[in-house]
């Protein structure tokens, strides 16, 4: 019995050996496991709000505030999850800037799901999310600094200064830094085999979804926002998407430069050509409406504060009281400074704005001069010019002509030097000579009559 005993022992001492050196399925040992998102729960996905932001235009301050919006309310619902649609051409610096602070330092956490183009600053946007999935044919990249035209930033230390941003969001979730400077310096060579990643200098690096996957650049591929979700480890059942209001979609459609443009020239010639021809009431109210949908526009937007509303409206009511007070123009020029200053200062490009006021205020003089020519007779300038002549025709005869005594003999009663009074035909006659003076008491005769003015010389004996 002891034999056996010994021997069942050694046979049950093998099997547990051999138990804990074979893996069995579904532990750690099946290296074949696809990889998942961090935090997220094998089988187990994590149940919440779930609210999906578009970034679908220019980046500039009215998506910054609309961002600013969407987080908020997804603060204010409990999400457990933001997902930035992201498909953008670029835009500003400084609001991508502003964008990106806001992303890296929500509470809630963040990924960008790249369904077109994360382009220029739409792709620091990305970086600073939390991860980045890419639908197939989407892109990432080409961040290289423009200005307004279009044409390249060579100035050094912005692209320094970009580049060392560029590379920054970048390095937050351990992405090869050097790509990333690579998207916007035009003159740094990377070469990156490894991660399928070179270029020379005078290109910029643009990665499709992927090439962006395989430089570490995308951590996954989705065709839908809700494959990305479910790839994050994050319940579909409960979506939210953020979606701009009705004053948001007219702030985007007034704050477009060609439209802002119109409403600058239609506000200007119309507020001036009530104010120069008045009596139509028209011009005056549409102006009004034009510059008032110019304000709310960039309002919305946030490009505008209350004191670009006072600035305008201080400078309206001065060049108002130019044209009644006199104030040799001071009231005029503090009027237009203050004017273009509100209006400047409510867009959210000075250049921009300068440039389409220049534009407005061109094309408003043009049809001002028209419309001030056409209806003349009721322009402002007739208060101001006396219209009525004094004429014989209109029956205005200040002194009667005294025809009568051309010819007639008198006597001065003063000294003629060369006006004076003279007695003639038994009347005293104020008098005028040709140019010579007269002694008091001599002889004189009448030459000419013009109006009330007598003209005398001297009589010979």
């Amino acid at each position: 019995m002891n034999k056996f005993r010994k021997i069942a022992v050694a046979a049950v001492s093998a099997l547990l050996l051999l138990l804990l050196f074979v893996p069995l399925p579904g532990t750690a040992g099946a290296d074949n496991t696809p990889p998942r998102a961090p935090g997220a729960v094998a089988g187990q996905p994590k149940s919440g709000p779930v609210f999906i932001i578009p970034v679908d235009q220019e980046i500039e301050r009215g998506l910054q505030s609309f961002l600013e919006r969407g987080f908020q309310e997804a603060a204010n619902y409990g999400a457990v999850l933001i997902v930035l649609e992201i498909d953008t051409p670029g835009g500003l610096v400084d609001s991508a800037e502003q964008i990106g602070t806001l992303v890296r330092d929500s509470t809630i956490p963040t990924a960008a799901y790249i369904k077109g183009d994360a382009a220029s600053a739409g792709s620091y946007i990305a970086l600073n999310a939390g991860s980045i999935i890419m639908k197939p044919g989407s892109m990432i990249g080409a961040a290289s600094l423009v200005d307004g035209s279009g044409k390249s930033v060579d100035d050094a230390k912005m692209v320094s200064y970009w580049k060392s941003k560029m590379v920054g969001a970048a390095s937050l979730n351990g992405r090869d830094p050097e790509i990333a400077a690579g998207m916007m310096d035009v003159n740094l060579s990377v070469n990156k085999p490894e991660l399928g990643v070179s270029k020379s200098k005078g290109q910029i690096i643009a990665l499709s979804s992927a090439e962006a996957l395989k430089a570490g650049y995308a951590d996954s591929i989705a065709g839908t926002p809700e494959e990305a979700i479910t790839w994050l480890g994050y319940s579909t059942a409960d979506i939210f998407r953020v979606e701009h209001t009705g004053a948001e979609k007219m702030s985007h459609f007034l704050t477009n430069p060609i439209i802002m443009t119109i409403l600058l020239f239609v506000g200007i010639a119309g507020i001036v050509i009530e104010l120069l021809v008045p009596g139509f009431g028209a011009p005056g109210i549409i102006g009004t409406l034009a510059f008032a949908l110019y304000f709310f526009g960039n309002y919305v937007a946030g490009f505008a504060g209350a004191e670009t509303w006072l600035l305008f409206i201080l400078g309206l009511v001065m060049l108002v009281l130019e044209l009644f007070v006199p104030s040799f123009g001071i009231l005029g020029l503090l009027g237009s400074v203050s004017l273009v200053a509100g209006v400047v200062r409510a867009a959210y490009s000075y250049t921009h704005a300068l440039f389409s006021l220049g534009i407005a205020f061109a094309a408003a003089a043009v049809v001002i001069i028209i419309v001030a020519v056409t209806f003349k007779e009721r322009g402002i300038w007739n208060r101001f010019i006396l219209q009525d002549s004094l004429t014989k025709e209109q029956g205005f005869v200040p002194v009667p002509e005294k025809l009568d005594l051309i010819g007639s003999i008198g006597v001065s009663l003063t000294p003629l030097r060369p006006a004076g009074t003279a007695m003639v035909g038994g009347e005293r006659v104020d008098v005028v000579t040709e140019g010579s003076f007269v002694n008091a008491g001599m002889s004189i005769s009448v030459v000419k009559v013009e109006g009330g003015r007598v003209v005398v010389k001297e009589a010979e004996n």
